[in-house]
């Protein structure tokens, strides 16, 4: 099949669909697409989240608006299903990957999940489909790795056998569909005319601009939009620091700020997370590897923001020796695993550094969290009988917290807050001693 007649069957929504990884980015994406009338198949290797998702259950716990629904409706219409098997995809036309693209201690990219899916899908390639890969990956990966892998599994050639395009996805949780509804995508293929047969998929679904591209661009927008984010994060985490140093507000500093044309200072606070921003810099960094590019500002900011767990942790300290109470044999309790508010995404948790060093410093700790199933419970019995609160995620449960009772839970009343979810005047209302990241000590 060549590409007009793909372009044709795309309009028509008669192509046959596949998405290969179903967590947060890859299993909207397969719901959103059942529901325009596309036939889909679903590949995960988690056999237990297959039938899971057949049985239309949601596996991805946390706020996400529509999407247990909208779920259960299409597979209750038949037009999504999921398997463990990649022999299934032998009819589908267009396969979408959407697996993990970490990087490794020493910031190079473990690709183990994307080789393993471009091997297993190369033998059963049908011929005339489109791939296109949707995770985030470094400048190059396209036509360094996944282009040669596709065409060694497959014995397949690019352009005369099967298609190839790149097109990032733009998700975070808590707003999957919406975003996948509502922002913009770039659609980078191998050729302009993969670009544009891209272009009739994502209209399907895809309520904003889509800009067609070739795969270096599209690899560059992608890591470089977070990289950005990760910058000016660290900018914003770097004035905290001072303004707890000079005796300065950061977020009414930040207030002002922004009050100036063309400003827009990013929140700091007690930690960066998640499964794109602690990454997509060393993958945007890895791209120049070999070429003699001096980069200076990408590792400085992800310096600064790993820091901010830390930092959290001096804050503790201080708050405990106010208090006349060391760290070492201190009960602490950590509101929040997660990485986001109102999420069960734990992957690169702030709180996860946070937690280690406070044992290693020899507190004892224990973790709430609301969402994240081996944390739940009640909030306020975490608490009971420890000398301080941590704040590390902003969960609307934590916002909607009682302050008496969380002062009457604790035995020494201390709550250092790393994201601003309370002001200090209504901590000092009740009673608690309260420490914040970018604020007068």
């Amino acid at each position: 099949m060549n590409l007009g007649k793909l372009r044709q069957k795309l309009e028509r929504k008669e192509a046959r669909l596949a998405v290969i990884g179903l967590g947060y980015v890859g299993l909207p994406v397969a719901v959103l697409l059942a529901e325009t009338g596309f036939d889909v198949l679903g590949v995960e290797i988690r056999r237990e989240r297959v039938e899971k998702i057949n049985r239309g259950i949601c596996p991805i716990e946390g706020v996400e608006p529509g999407l247990a629904d909208l779920l259960a409706k299409v597979i209750a219409s038949h037009k999504l299903r999921a398997t463990a098997d990649y022999a299934d995809l032998k009819d589908r036309d267009v396969i979408l990957i959407d697996v993990e693209t970490p990087v490794d201690e020493q910031n190079v990219p473990r690709y183990e999940a994307l080789h393993a899916s471009l091997k297993s899908l190369g033998p059963v390639l049908k011929s005339g489909a489109l791939v296109i890969i949707e995770s985030t990956i470094a400048p190059g990966t396209m036509k360094d790795i996944v282009l040669p892998l596709l065409e060694q599994n497959s014995g397949k050639k690019l352009n005369a056998d099967f298609y190839l395009g790149n097109c990032p996805e733009r998700v975070m949780p808590g707003k999957l569909l919406k975003n996948l509804r509502t922002l913009s995508r770039v659609c980078g293929g191998m050729t302009p005319e993969t670009a544009e047969a891209m272009l009739a998929l994502y209209r399907h679904i895809v309520q904003a601009d889509l800009d067609p591209a070739d795969c270096i661009t599209a690899e560059l927008v992608k890591t470089a939009e977070n990289a950005y984010r990760d910058v000016q994060i660290a900018f914003a985490n770097e004035v905290a620091l001072i303004c707890e140093a000079v005796g300065g507000d950061v977020w009414k500093v930040r207030e002002l700020v922004n009050k100036s044309p063309g400003r827009q200072m990013h929140l700091p606070g007690a930690g960066v997370g998640g499964h794109c921003i602690p990454k997509d810099p060393w993958l945007l960094a890895y791209g120049v590897k070999d070429k003699n590019v001096t980069l200076r500002v990408i590792p400085a900011a992800r310096s600064v923001n790993d820091s901010m767990p830390l930092h959290m942790v001096e804050l503790l300290k201080d708050a405990l020796a106010g208090a006349g109470l060391e760290l070492k044999g201190s009960r602490i309790a950590v509101l929040g695993y997660a990485y986001l508010e109102d999420s069960d995404d734990t992957r690169n948790s702030p709180s996860e550094v946070l937690v280690r060093r406070l044992r290693e410093l020899g507190a004892e700790v224990v973790i709430h969290d609301p969402w994240v199933e081996e944390y739940h419970g009640e909030v306020m019995e975490r608490v009971r009988g420890c000398d301080a609160a941590v704040l590390m995620v902003a969960h609307t449960a934590y916002r909607t917290m009682d302050l008496n009772l969380l002062k009457a839970a604790l035995r020494t009343p201390l709550l250092v807050d790393g994201r601003r979810v309370f002001e200090a005047s209504r901590a000092w209302a009740v009673g608690l001693e309260y420490w914040g990241i970018g604020e007068a000590r």
